[in-house]
């Protein structure tokens, strides 16, 4: 063997080693990636399961999950043993939105997304308090802030008919937007216009 053939040989090696590691350490990672993403779709729905009342007959809710290509809020209907106090009820509907759809639809927020906080005042303003650490998956962009939003007041006003208003924090903050689009620094009413009507 020329000498030249084994520094071929040998950097051959060295690419192929390489190329090896890098696809271990990539599925590696991948599978950390979706046990992280299955435990907190199991914490969910843990914590939700501890909202509901024992013996409690479940009632239908009416979720709004957003359809980017049509720039629309398309409804889905989960069933739901609803809690018996308004705001452990906010906390089931934006538990069933982090759960996410159960027909492929786009999800309102990250499965990462924790709540921090819920209260609702007897005017019927709702105050969701999300974790800012939580929420950095959150897609970016107008439309995409603009139909999370509204997917999240839509479906809390679907199914709680005393929240009449909904104003966002962010670790307990009031913050001008989400990711740089969408001005939080006032309340949301629902805006029916978003929701997809039936064929």
């Amino acid at each position: 063997m020329t000498r030249k053939v084994v520094i071929l040989t040998l950097i051959l090696f060295a690419v192929v080693a390489a190329g090896g590691f890098y696809i271990f350490r990539l599925l590696k990672r991948r599978a950390a990636a979706s046990s992280a993403v299955s435990e907190r779709l199991a914490r969910t729905r843990l914590t939700e399961a501890a909202l509901q009342p024992p013996g409690a007959a479940a009632s239908n809710v009416q979720l709004y999950f957003p359809s980017f290509p049509d720039g629309k809020l398309v409804s889905e209907t989960r069933s739901i043993k609803l809690a018996a106090t308004d705001t452990d009820r906010i906390r089931q509907v934006l538990l069933a939105l982090i759960e996410g759809s159960h027909q492929g639809r786009s999800p309102a927020l990250p499965p990462s997304t924790t709540i921090r906080g819920v209260f609702l005042t007897a005017d019927g303003a709702a105050y969701i308090d999300f974790s800012g650490k939580s929420l950095a998956a959150f897609d970016s962009g107008i439309e995409s802030e603009t139909l999370s939003i509204y997917s999240i007041v839509d479906s809390l006003a679907a199914n709680i008919p005393d929240v009449k208003q909904v104003k966002f924090l962010v670790d307990g903050q009031e913050v001008e937007t989400l990711d740089g689009h969408v001005n939080l620094t006032g309340f949301f009413v629902p805006d029916l216009s978003l929701i997809e009507s039936g064929p």
